[in-house]
């Protein structure tokens, strides 16, 4: 099959299970091109990225000026260089009449350009509602041609619904083929808001389990420390504060704990005052971003997982965490929190512990009652491994993904009705998944 993904950065180190999806289809043998707003972090590049040349297949926009003078030439100027590859294209991106202020900006212009050479394809995979509106809009004016999928994967169906309205995916609903939601909470969402509940499955975000090597958790020697690790980018969705002032009561009891909180995020001074406030500097470390393999060996030396996601304001939400995936795979007992698609993956009391968002006093009791009873460490990381294995793994749900887009190309929706897990993962009818 003849793939194109629609992104916004690329590549994104939060983001890799767009990548693993991407790497997944050419391992069997589907071509896929990218499609991408505007290089991301390119310093730290995922192995897999240049493994499989993934930024070779990558076509970006031409950057945009802010001073809409020098925009309006620069536009001039792409018309003038690219008019002969397809002028219809450009003439109908300029269409004000029809897509509005997009089209009057002149960055629906600018985001044509590096598909101005029709080109065909089996499937348009959109990662995240909000690029599928563009996706669908150049489908619309005949710049790209395939069957559109869109991913819901979380702010775009929290924080941009409750930016832009509960109509905002009207139109894609109802133009779009095929829609895949990475929890049954999200699912749910998108069709409140008026998505064809036969339109939309769960398909969840996959891990490689054989990167995470599971290790028995075992407490440390008498006065040795007890390491508490997170993972995650510093932004209010993350509750990063609560762990912090939970980690800082347990500390009055417990001085000999450590906690590592490996992610960047514009939080960060911020969170760096409130451990000096809290005078637990000694304790609470910021490490910053990390590649894969130091996440890897810091989760290696943990005790426990936190991952205290929150509902913000702007009702910003998350879906089940690929870094709680990691840190279960690894056998960490996990702490997290009563919140979006999280509880589709920590199963409470089995692998971990779920306590109300923004709740330090529980996430204190639960630090406390794991830092006490390290005898079930082992039991929750073996339940924590065998649920990630079993719903998470990326080979499996690669698989499940060539599925959907051939069922989709051949307009067989009904077989993609699924019977659901608990964890929302798709079980095909008359297939072995």
């Amino acid at each position: 099959m003849k793939i194109a993904f629609v992104v916004g950065y690329f590549p994104v180190l939060s983001e890799t299970f767009v990548v693993n999806q991407i790497i997944g289809l050419i391992a069997r043998g589907h071509d896929v091109d990218i499609y991408a707003y505007q290089p991301g972090n390119t310093s730290q590049l995922h192995p897999d990225i240049i493994k499989y040349q993934l930024l070779a297949r990558t076509h970006f926009q031409p950057t945009i000026p802010q001073n809409f003078f020098w925009r309006l030439l620069k536009a001039v100027k792409l018309i003038m260089t690219n008019f002969q590859k397809s002028p219809l294209v450009l003439l109908r991106s300029l269409n004000f009449f029809k897509y509005g202020r997009w089209a009057a900006s002149l960055r629906l212009l600018y985001s044509v350009i590096p598909l101005l050479n029709t080109k065909t394809y089996d499937i348009i995979h959109c990662q995240f509602g909000t690029f599928a509106r563009q996706g669908m809009a150049w489908r619309d004016m005949d710049a790209i041609k395939g069957k559109l999928i869109t991913s819901f994967r979380g702010y775009d169906i929290s924080w941009f619904v409750y930016e832009y309205g509960e109509h905002i995916y009207d139109e894609l609903f109802v133009k779009g083929d095929f829609f895949l939601a990475n929890c049954k909470y999200f699912q749910n969402k998108a069709i409140q808001l008026g998505c064809d509940a036969k339109k939309i499955v769960v398909h969840g975000s996959g891990i490689d389990c054989s990167q995470f090597h599971f290790k028995k958790r075992l407490p440390p020697e008498p006065q040795g420390k007890i390491s508490i690790a997170t993972t995650c980018r510093l932004i209010p969705k993350k509750g990063i504060e609560y762990s912090i002032r939970a980690v800082a009561k347990v500390a009055k009891i417990y001085p000999q704990i450590e906690y590592n909180i490996i992610g960047d995020g514009y939080l960060r001074a911020d969170l760096q005052q409130l451990i000096q406030n809290l005078n637990v500097a000694e304790q609470v470390k910021l490490l910053g971003w990390k590649n894969q393999p130091a996440i890897i060996e810091i989760l290696d030396q943990a005790h426990i997982f936190l991952a205290t996601s929150i509902t913000t304001d702007d009702g910003n939400q998350d879906a089940p965490l690929n870094t709680l995936k990691e840190a279960m795979a690894m056998g960490l007992p996990v702490i997290s929190t009563l919140h979006g698609g999280i509880p589709e993956l920590v199963e409470d009391g089995i692998s971990g512990f779920l306590v109300p968002e923004k709740d330090v006093d529980a996430i204190t009791e639960k630090l406390i009652y794991l830092i006490e009873h390290p005898e079930i460490w082992s039991q929750m990381g073996e339940a924590g491994r065998a649920y990630v294995e079993k719903n998470y793994d990326i080979n499996k749900l690669n698989d499940e993904l060539v599925q959907i887009y051939q069922q989709v190309i051949a307009n067989n929706l009904l077989l993609l009705q699924p019977a659901l897990t608990v964890a929302g993962r798709l079980k095909y009818e008359g297939s072995g998944n």
